[in-house]
This record gives C-alpha cells, structure tokens and sequence, in this order.
C-alpha cells in the first residue's frame, strides 16, 4: 500500500494525549500531527526521534499533518498508524498473497461476531470452515530482533481471545494474525510481563484451536507491504 501523500521527515518533540504529537519539520517549522495509534508506543516516543508525516489538505481535519512512521536512522523503519494493517492485509487477502490464507475467496471486513465485537476479516469459500481473522499490530521491541504484543494492559485484546475460542467450538476456524510493523524483527512472542491477563487469555484460546500467524512488513516513506511469516516465539540463543 502506497502512501497517499508524500510522506515528510521531521522530529518529534512529544506525544500527548494519546492522539496527538507535536513535530518540527526540517525548516523549524512546528506543527501537530493526528497519532493514530491507542497504544502506550513504548519505544517509540522519546524526543528528537526522527518521524514521517503524511500531509493532507482535507477541509474535513482538523490536523494537516498525520503521523505514519518512525525512522530508527539505521535503514529500518517502524510503521504508528495502526488503521493501516488492516488495509494492507485486505489487498493481500484479496490478492491471496498469504499462503496460510490463500484458499479463501471472499473477503468480508468488519463482520458482527461474539460478543458485540466484529472481527476484522471474515473469510469464506466453497469446500472450507469459515475463517474469523483477527488482526493486532504490532509495534514493540524490546529486545533485538524480538517484536512483542501487546505494548500495554488490553482488556479489549483478551476479550477478542475468548470470542475467537467460541468460534472454534461451533466449527470454524479463528486466527489471530500478529501484523508486525517493524522491519528490524525476525520474532514475535506475547509481552506477558506486560498484561499477564491477555497472556493467559491467548494460552487459553490457542489451547481450543485458534490459530496464531506472524506477518512481517516491508516499510519505507513511500509504502507498507506484507513481506514475510515471522517465527512465534522468542529467538534461540
């Protein structure tokens, strides 16, 4: 997936209120920029790191500037916005460009499930289970070559295990897709340290058959894309 605007360095002097992140760009000038992303960006949010951000000129938003990428200034890239997986893997799903996935040829989006939730992708084609996938970013990294989920307490994380676990029980088959949007990691495991809750919550739910995948990402200021599986699990020493 292509950035729609051309995407412009700056850096980053701070991140407020969840949404919102103040940023100078390379003429000094100063501007704030829509941060979409809930999560507790561990990591990802010191001073004077260097960002892309993706200019618009929608009468609609207030904010001009929206914040898309860190830049760790050693060729690797970490994507924020986490409303982009889910557009990425669509054109993938469609495309049927994962191969664990690939036999699929319906793609529903946003499909009411469980418990007043609505999975992600909903998956169907003659002759299979129906496939309920639900997509998590991921995003932290605190050990090298390691990216972990998730990066704070998600109750919304742990309730989405157990409506995938029901899923399996009627006869379907449930995913749970890690899309990692780090291009410095080989590795994905649960931060269990960080919400033992969601840990035991995801133990439970692979323990009735939901299906965990890892997918890796290639990020650059101009796109995101769906590069490669990633192991689950931490990396041997």
């Amino acid at each position: 997936m292509r950035f729609q605007t051309e995407l412009v360095p700056a850096r980053l002097i701070r991140r407020y209120k969840r949404f919102l992140a103040d940023c100078r760009l390379e003429d000094g000038q100063e501007v704030t920029a829509h941060c979409a992303n809930p999560g507790s960006m561990m990591g990802l949010a010191e001073p004077e790191t260097k960002v892309w951000l993706e200019p618009n000129d929608d009468p609609k938003k207030k904010l001009k500037y929206g914040w898309r990428l860190v830049d760790h200034e050693n060729g690797h890239f970490t994507g924020v916005d986490t409303s982009l997986p889910n557009r990425v893997l669509r054109a993938a799903l469609q495309d049927r460009r994962i191969e664990a996935l690939a036999a699929y040829t319906t793609v529903r989006p946003e499909v009411k499930y469980g418990q007043n939730s609505r999975i992600d992708f909903l998956l169907q084609a003659n002759g299979f289970p129906d496939a309920y996938v639900e997509v998590k970013s991921v995003t932290l990294c605190r050990t090298p070559g390691l990216a972990e989920f998730p990066d704070s307490v998600t109750a919304r994380g742990a309730k989405h295990m157990a409506d995938l676990a029901q899923v399996t029980r009627e006869g379907h088959r449930a995913v749970l897709l890690y899309l990692v949007q780090r291009t410095d990691c080989t590795h994905v495991d649960i931060a269990r340290d960080i919400d033992p809750a969601y840990a035991t919550a995801h133990a439970e739910a692979t323990a009735a058959g939901v299906e965990t995948l890892c997918i890796g990402t290639q990020i650059s200021p101009a796109k995101v894309e769906i590069y490669a599986p990633l192991a689950l699990g931490r990396p041997a020493r």
